[in-house]
């Protein structure tokens, strides 16, 4: 509280007429003399007031005293060891800050003080002379890591509790910060908009992203919006309380979801893909991801490749990339194809080796026969390993002309050799036809000249169905009797019978058999006979009466 000269000394002149003095009373004083450690005051007894310097400290640490001030100081006894008057001038600067507080309350005003020390549950705040208590909860919106960088620091406060009887102040800085954010937020939302660069400082850094801080509103930097490249996790890009720079990509008015992004900021590095890796290129890179479909090869920071499992080997036996690549491989790839809109370029490893099947044909012609190992067994064949990774397929139907079986592995079990002949060779889906009954010489061409249409045979009735008969020719050769082509009493398993060749089915590898045919052969044959008897017989009786002189 500030006086005018003539105020001052009226104020004085009243002082030296009061004889009588109470304890803790507040007094009007005058300074009188400033020494490196004291002040010097009258207050109008005998002797003067001594008050140490510190009292006369601002908050900024700063003495503020002259000589011949004007001073409200509270009396504490009558006189020292020394002989002097015993003043407080903070007491009486606390008795004017407990009014100021009690208005400053009734206003709802902030309050500012100086932090000047750490207590359990907070910290001390010293409030124009008043100590008050600052809640730890109340220091700060987020938890204070170190106290410590808050000593001696000034601050606004917002008085929380004020109790003047018990000497007790609490306040809280968080109130004020809140304050300040709320209003910043308000602003920040009236004028944030698309396109906006922002800044902030990074507020909680997850597995998907980052929180920024842009005053009062967090945005969300999602980890594909961190770096043209791939990272594994936010950490390798930001961190907690980092000062950032970043666009508002996206901005929901009705929630206040702020969508940011810190790549944006660069220049897109697939404008000039094209350029930089043109199709056909050779190109090394590093595995950043595997999966069941291929792997992911970054080329250069910002650029990923996919090679595709079924572009990784010539080989069609491998079941997953892991298999050939692992995260962390330096290979060496092709570009195959790049597509600039969906940002996706395709790669193949198999492409830096020759395709083995560019001289397979060559290597082995038609007809030519090979040797392998039997690599599997299906219901329809044998795969049969010719190189390594190249397998060849016999089917069912090229195993025997004739043999009968259920199953291949009624043949062949897995780990046989086998040998086999060519048949075909389709590069464009990689596939090798093989044959097994087509090693020795076709045995129906031996068996097609051997038996012929009408030719008359003899065998043993092998089986018996509801179509007819099936003959046993002693040759590796089917024969069949059709029901309706047997006369007389129907044979049994076992039973040898004559019949005749009617049909050769060379599709089929057929030879269909006849009993009545046979039997009408024979009995056309037997009236031949007769006839040609006859006609011996007739010409017989003819000579016989052929007159003598003839």
């Amino acid at each position: 509280m500030t006086y005018t000269t003539e105020e001052f000394g009226a104020l004085f002149e009243e002082s030296l007429k009061t004889k009588k003095i109470e304890t803790g009373s507040l007094v009007k004083g005058k300074i009188v003399k400033v020494s490196r450690d004291y002040v010097f005051v009258d207050i109008g007894f005998k002797s003067e007031g001594q008050i140490p310097i510190h009292e006369f400290k601002n908050m900024d640490g700063e003495v503020v005293v002259t000589e011949g001030d004007p001073v409200d100081v509270v009396f504490e006894s009558v006189e020292n060891a020394e002989g002097l008057v015993e003043l407080s001038k903070e007491k009486a600067d606390a008795l004017h800050a407990w009014d100021e507080l009690e208005v400053a309350e009734r206003e709802n005003r902030d309050v500012e003080g100086v932090v000047i020390s750490k207590i359990k549950g907070g910290m001390v705040v010293n409030v124009g002379g008043v100590r008050a208590f600052l809640p730890g909860s109340q220091i700060d919106l987020k938890p204070v890591k170190s106290l410590d960088r808050l000593l001696g620091k000034k601050f606004n406060f917002k008085i929380l509790k004020l109790n003047k009887q018990k000497s007790n102040v609490v306040l809280s800085r968080r109130a004020i910060l809140e304050k300040e954010r709320e209003a910043a937020k308000t602003e920040l939302l009236k004028n944030i908009k698309e396109g906006q660069v922002v800044e902030g400082h990074v507020k909680n850094v997850t597995d998907y992203g980052a929180f920024i801080d842009l005053g009062g509103v967090d945005g969300l930097l999602h980890i594909t919006d961190m770096t043209w490249g791939r990272i594994a996790h936010p950490s390798e890009v930001v961190s907690v309380g980092q000062q950032i720079k970043v666009v508002v990509l996206k901005f929901d008015e009705n929630s206040h979801k702020v969508s940011l992004g810190l790549k944006q900021l660069l220049q897109d590095p697939w404008e000039k893909v094209l350029e930089k890796f043109p199709v056909g290129t050779r190109v090394q890179g590093r595995v950043v991801n595997v999966t069941d479909y291929g792997a992911f090869i970054e080329i250069e920071e910002g650029f990923e490749g996919l090679v595709h499992i079924s572009e990784m080997t010539w080989s069609k036996k491998v079941k997953h990339p892991s298999k050939i690549v692992s995260v962390g491989d330096r290979v060496t790839a092709m570009v195959l194809s790049v597509d600039v809109e969906n940002r996706r370029i395709s790669l193949g490893m198999k492409q830096i080796e020759p395709n083995p099947w560019d001289s397979l044909a060559e290597k082995y012609p038609i007809g030519q026969k090979v040797k392998g190992v039997a690599k599997n067994i299906t219901d329809f064949g044998v795969f049969v390993g010719i190189e390594e990774d190249i397998d060849g397929l016999v089917h069912i139907s090229d195993f025997s002309w004739n043999q009968k079986f259920k199953h291949p592995n009624d043949l062949y079990k897995k780990g046989d050799e086998i040998e086999a002949v060519i048949l075909n060779i389709d590069k464009e889906n990689e596939r090798i036809s093989l044959g097994i009954k087509q090693l020795p010489e076709d045995l129906w061409q031996v068996i097609n000249k051997k038996f012929e249409i009408d030719n008359q045979v003899k065998g043993k009735v092998a089986a018996i169905d509801s179509k007819g008969f099936t003959i046993d020719l002693g040759d590796p050769v089917d024969a069949f009797i059709p029901m309706n082509q047997f006369d007389g009493d129907a044979p049994k398993v076992g039973d040898e019978i004559d019949m005749q060749v009617i049909q050769i089915d060379e599709k089929e590898r057929k030879i269909i058999l006849s009993v009545r045919a046979l039997s009408k052969f024979n009995q056309k044959k037997a009236f031949a006979d007769f006839k040609s008897k006859q006609s011996e017989v007739k010409a017989t009786f003819s000579d016989i009466m052929k007159p003598k002189n003839e």
